[in-house]
């Protein structure tokens, strides 16, 4: 795999490779390939919506043919396929499966093949590296992003650290291994089957000594032959575990476990410790990345009662991300407000928008402005899981005095009971604070100014502007409960106390 360069891909090609691909997802049942099958019909969809009815019929914009075609390509990738594509290829992703991943990979090259300098397209090689196990191809394609990107709202810096961080634990963890068994090189050029299944069947029949140099050689061949970060790391997960076993050590204690006869004594069993935890840390790392201060600064946990307590008795205004606001001059009575509440990509102007910002609420799902100092951060997400994983690979230390728990993750589901039936679109962060606040229903004064519901376009960071607009929220459901509620409306401001 030539994971190191972008493969000439011709859109033809791709396009005909995610028509081949759709056929396979029809019926299926695994939720992320359905995913997968609806972006590649929105994607197939598109494109034929752009075909030429006949020979004699001009092009569109979106493919068009060149009076002379560059090599490898008749077909053009226009702005309006740009972002289904793009979708084809995270869906793909998501899916976990090797047929998919390749597709994937495919798309990303389709990409950047045609367009040398796309965000997207740079960051989704660097994804698709990583799931196959190519870390070095991996961080270079993320620090190409990086290059080409001036806010990094999607955790890519810490990234690419916690990537050569852990590249640099896993060989350092090797070669302590190497060192303890000279005679593991004599099989690092031999067939890592072969030496592993051997080194297994000696472990086995208690020729531990015979074992080791087998079982450390299999190691030392598949970094020597570049295998993916995920074999080694299987590899590496089995070696411990013998240890351990030999030592023995019940389970992943530190201690050995009472009678057993071939309890390791002290100093073995401190080298054992150092091994693990050198095994530990580097799984970590590459996980959320290195974090300089485990507590992000003595953060501190707000639930939903210290929350309350925190805006009772405060006026309140939340300012969405929108034309109106970044073309208005209410940035002196945005400032005027006890509590300023802003939005995932939020921009500061001055003038426009006013300076401060009291509480941040934004989506797990990137980290714009996660680096700008608030005092009350509050970061929604729908699933438990990912959304812890997002606070600890993006939460940046001391850019926040207090921090929304749990109780404060998804208000609209978790604490309204809204349940899919009730609410089916996704909430967004505005509607999630929005509701939030008017649920606990403390503040004298509580006023949304620019929320016309991206009427008049987004208004955000440079780097977030060319997000879309997501087609997973309801606008016009969020509008008509935000309006039902209201006591006064104007241009700018909606008043709901």
């Amino acid at each position: 795999m030539a994971a190191d360069r972008v493969n000439a891909m011709d859109l033809e090609t791709c396009l005909s490779a995610c028509a081949a691909h759709s056929t396979k997802l029809v019926a299926s049942l695994d939720r992320r390939r359905i995913a997968l099958a609806e972006a590649l019909r929105t994607l197939l969809a598109t494109h034929a919506a752009t075909v030429p009815a006949t020979s004699g019929t001009s092009p569109l914009p979106l493919l068009r043919r060149p009076a002379k075609a560059a090599s490898g390509s008749s077909l053009l990738l226009g702005d309006a396929l740009m972002d289904p594509l793009l979708a084809v290829g995270d869906k793909a992703l998501d899916c976990g499966y090797e047929d998919e991943t390749k597709l994937a990979l495919m798309v990303a090259d389709t990409v950047l093949t045609q367009r040398k300098r796309s965000r997207a397209g740079w960051r989704l090689r660097a994804r698709v590296l990583e799931a196959m196990g190519a870390e070095s191809a991996a961080a270079a394609a993320y620090e190409r992003h990086l290059e080409l990107t001036e806010e990094d709202g999607f955790g890519v810096a810490s990234k690419v650290a916690g990537l050569r961080e852990g590249a640099r634990l896993q060989a350092e963890l090797v070669r302590r291994l190497a060192v303890g068994c000279p005679g593991a090189r004599e099989f690092a050029d031999r067939s890592v089957t072969d030496s592993w299944a051997r080194g297994l069947e000696l472990h086995a029949r208690g020729a531990r000594d015979e074992a080791r140099p087998l079982l450390i050689g299999t190691l030392l061949g598949q970094i020597a032959a570049d295998a993916p970060v995920r074999e080694i790391q299987q590899t590496l997960t089995h070696y411990l575990g013998l240890l351990r076993e030999e030592a023995g050590v019940a389970g992943g204690g530190s201690a050995p476990t009472a009678g057993h006869a071939d309890a390791a004594g002290p100093e073995a069993l401190a080298d054992l410790t150092a091994l693990t935890t050198l095994y530990a840390e580097q799984r970590r790392v590459r996980m959320r990345g290195p974090v300089d201060d485990p507590t992000f600064g003595g953060v501190r946990w707000l639930t939903l009662g210290e929350f309350r307590n925190r805006i009772a008795g405060k006026s309140i205004c939340l300012i969405a991300n929108s034309k109106r606001v970044g073309n208005s001059s209410l940035g002196a009575e945005i400032d005027d407000y006890d509590l300023v509440v802003r939005f995932n990509s939020y921009r500061i102007d001055p003038a426009a928008t006013g300076r401060r910002t009291d509480i941040h609420a934004t989506i797990h799902k990137h980290g714009f402005n996660w680096d700008q100092h608030v005092d009350t951060r509050l970061i929604f997400g729908g699933i438990s899981g990912d959304w812890k994983y997002s606070l600890r690979n993006r939460l940046v230390p001391g850019a926040q005095t207090y921090l929304g728990d749990e109780s404060l993750r998804w208000p609209v589901r978790d604490i309204g009971r809204l349940s899919r039936e009730a609410w089916p679109s996704i909430p967004t962060s505005g509607f999630n604070m929005l509701w939030l606040l008017d649920f606990l229903d403390v503040s004298p004064r509580l006023d949304l100014i620019g929320f016309d519901f991206y009427e008049s376009g987004a208004y955000r960071l440079p780097a977030a502007m060319r997000l879309p607009i997501t087609s997973v929220h309801e606008y016009t459901s969020e509008k008509a409960w935000v309006m039902e509620r209201a006591q006064s409306v104007t241009d700018t401001r909606i008043c709901l106390r």
